[in-house]
């Protein structure tokens, strides 16, 4: 009888390894981080044997922890940062540069590009299902083949492969023999057609990437392939099948239980992540929101809806490390809950730039509305209320394009352990914000998925039932004071907006 499922969670600054039980407990983890690469203003690149190798370590002290074998191991899933673009000779396994990391910018000037043409970013609107931003993966490969030398003459020849992180570590994990990528981590690429699912022929010669480098797109819970024996480090665990793939973010989304159209959650880390499940049909955004397979299973493809917040945890770190107002993000809360409200304190944590429904990157920070009687209290209410305020301007966006009442708001991410501030956003979106008692939301989705694969779970209803709550947050401001504070945002957002001259 198998014990557990391991999931790979592959971040950008650290690899993960969890063995997770049928109750979805975690009964062993390991980390180890890896070194993060800035060759210029705006560039970041990750080593990729770096990345193999830390993900190898941390099994290899998972498996040297828990002492389980090959006998104990239903299957493996493995989540990863999106977007993440590594290109490598598929003769010698070798890249031949260094990953190119979703955060990286060196392609906004091709993104430039594409934008003067009209048609081909309606183009990709449609049929990707995203804005054209130098964040995804298509602009990055194109980038590699254009700047490395012989890569292009290699990749016509048919001999270097692409692949996102999960891509690259099937590959190696299977000793070369599956070349794969899921849904929702080729939803990233801007060169998947998300309704065809497949890739857009078009998109691919227009930024002339040869197909061949491509992997084959494949439904989030399969069984892709099984643990070779030459991996070195983990030869225990040869033949164990590796079933599960998805990115971060949508694996969220499943490991929170959010299987059901309406259904969403957040994530706040150092920016916010919020998808909502759209069920089987995909919704346009008419707010600058993007669009994507969040995953397939069971034969069925579900779609989500996702915006994000640049700045959230990062705001309360640069109060503390910063400013030096608060020793802790603990006496962020406590000073925060000693005030009713912000004094009409408003803080927009715009340091880069506005992310969606604004899209205003000439946005700086602003602090209005103060007085002679605000004080650090207040300051750090503003702070909580701020993250929250961007929460509610993303909902209210999916709201109109989706036209989907939203059910509750499922919360994680290192933030979410401020119970003010999900009080806060609760009474902002007039929603219920449910938190649960386990924060590896991420890796769970990709153990999930594995684990339905290979039958270790029978379905959804049986996940379901596993997730824990750990508090619920229900709105208790009335209607007319609600709507005060969010005018009062609203108004000091555009106080922040086009600050920088261009």
């Amino acid at each position: 009888m198998k014990k557990y499922v391991l999931a790979l969670d592959q971040g950008t600054t650290s690899s993960r390894a969890i063995l997770f039980d049928r109750k979805g407990n975690i009964c062993y983890k390991a980390q180890h981080e890896f070194t993060q690469i800035y060759p210029h203003t705006g560039w970041v690149e990750h080593n990729p044997m770096e990345i193999l190798f830390s993900q190898l370590q941390s099994v290899m002290e998972v498996l040297a922890k828990s002492k389980a074998t090959v006998e104990d191991i239903a299957s493996i899933g493995i989540t990863n940062q999106r977007e993440t673009t590594i290109v490598w000779d598929k003769s010698t396994g070798k890249p031949v540069y260094n990953a190119i990391v979703w955060q990286c910018r060196r392609t906004a000037d091709v993104c430039e590009q594409i934008k003067a043409d009209e048609e081909l970013t309606q183009y990709i609107k449609d049929h990707t299902g995203l804005v054209v931003d130098a964040y995804f993966s298509a602009t990055k490969i194109k980038w590699i083949l254009d700047n490395v030398e012989g890569a292009r003459d290699l990749a016509e020849k048919g001999q270097l492969l692409f692949g996102t992180v999960e891509t690259w570590l099937i590959w190696n994990l299977t000793g070369g023999a599956v070349h794969i990528t899921d849904y929702s981590n080729a939803s990233r690429t801007m060169l998947f057609d998300v309704d065809k699912l497949c890739w857009d022929e078009y998109l691919c010669e227009k930024l002339g990437i040869p197909m061949s480098m491509l992997p084959t797109c494949e439904p989030s819970s399969k069984i892709y392939g099984k643990v070779a024996k030459s991996v070195m480090g983990i030869e225990e665990l040869a033949g164990v099948p590796i079933s599960g793939a998805i990115g971060d973010q949508p694996a969220a989304l499943f490991g929170q239980g959010c299987f059901d159209k309406g259904q969403a959650k957040n994530t706040y880390g150092t920016g916010c992540f919020l998808l909502m499940n759209t069920g089987e049909k995909r919704v346009e955004s008419k707010n600058n929101l993007v669009t994507g397979v969040a995953w397939g299973l069971d034969g069925k493809v579900t779609y989500a809806i996702e915006g994000s917040a640049f700045n959230a945890g990062s705001v309360i770190k640069w109060l503390r490390d910063d400013l030096q107002l608060i020793p802790s993000a603990r006496r962020c809360d406590e000073l925060a809950e000693s005030v009713p409200n912000a004094n009409g304190v408003y803080f927009v944590p715009a340091f880069t730039g506005l992310g969606a429904p604004y899209w205003d990157m000439y946005a700086r920070g602003t602090i209005v509305g103060l007085t002679r009687g605000a004080n650090a209290a207040h300051i750090c209410r503003s702070v909580l209320e701020a993250i929250a305020y961007q929460m509610t301007d993303l909902l209210e966006a999916m709201k109109q394009d989706s036209d989907i009442e939203l059910a509750e708001l499922r919360v994680d991410g290192g933030a979410s352990v401020s119970d003010i501030m999900m009080q806060i956003q609760a009474d902002m979106i007039r929603t219920n914000v449910n938190r649960p008692k386990m924060v590896e939301t991420t890796a769970i989705g990709a153990a999930y998925l594995a684990g339905l694969a290979v039958g270790f779970w029978k379905d959804t209803e049986e996940i379901q039932k596993i997730r824990e709550v750990d508090k619920v947050f229900e709105p208790q401001m009335d209607m007319e004071k609600r709507e005060k504070r969010y005018r009062g945002w609203l108004r000091a957002v555009e106080r922040s907006r086009d600050w920088v001259e261009h």
